[in-house]
């Protein structure tokens, strides 16, 4: 059976290690435990790796978070991956930092790549790894909270739980999303 895992994320140094690219830095930590490496590919960067009898398509989208949903699209298609077989990895204000939370569909909560990605597939009913980043912000200061770096308190903690998300995404690909939610949800 064959999983695309699709960790969201904003290409370019500026992006790199903000909590917005929580995606991307659970599947890079995925693919450097798995000894693997992404390749540049059309719609962004991905890597295949087999976990058992699973073959998992990762894929970090090269179109921004506002338009991850072409991406996504694009290689449900290429793949010919169901779309049950979807799991995205995604940064969450409304959790604490470093609280795995994984879900069968849901709304978008206001973050634009799951609501992009939804409008390209015509549907919210697609599973979830939601990351939490915390919310320690002002009023109005959601932008530069999300689009900045985590304190060095903090970086421990996603540090360590990054491994258990990867451990996360095993648990969905082996055993399935109920196992999994079973599994991981509040760890």
């Amino acid at each position: 059976m064959k999983h695309l895992i699709v960790g969201l994320g904003n290409i370019g140094p500026e992006y790199e290690g903000t909590r917005h690219n929580i995606g991307f830095r659970i599947l890079d930590a995925f693919a450097k435990a798995s000894n693997i490496s992404f390749q540049d590919k059309r719609y962004g960067f991905v890597a295949h790796m087999r976990v058992k009898n699973q073959e998992l398509v990762l894929l970090k989208p090269s179109t921004y978070m506002n338009l991850s949903g072409n991406a996504v699209r694009y290689w449900l298609q290429q793949e010919k991956i169901p779309i049950e077989n979807l799991l995205v990895l995604v940064d969450d204000l409304s959790l604490p930092v470093g609280t795995i939370r994984m879900r069968q569909g849901g709304s978008d909560a206001g973050h634009n790549g799951l609501k992009h990605i939804a409008q390209m597939l015509g549907t919210q009913a697609y599973n979830r790894l939601k990351f939490g980043i915390g919310n320690d912000f002002p009023r109005g200061g959601q932008v530069d909270f999300v689009l900045g770096h985590f304190s060095p308190e903090d970086e421990k903690i996603v540090d360590e739980k990054a491994l258990v998300a990867c451990d996360a995404i095993k648990a969905y690909a082996l055993s399935g999303m109920q196992f999994a939610m079973c599994n991981y949800n509040g760890k």
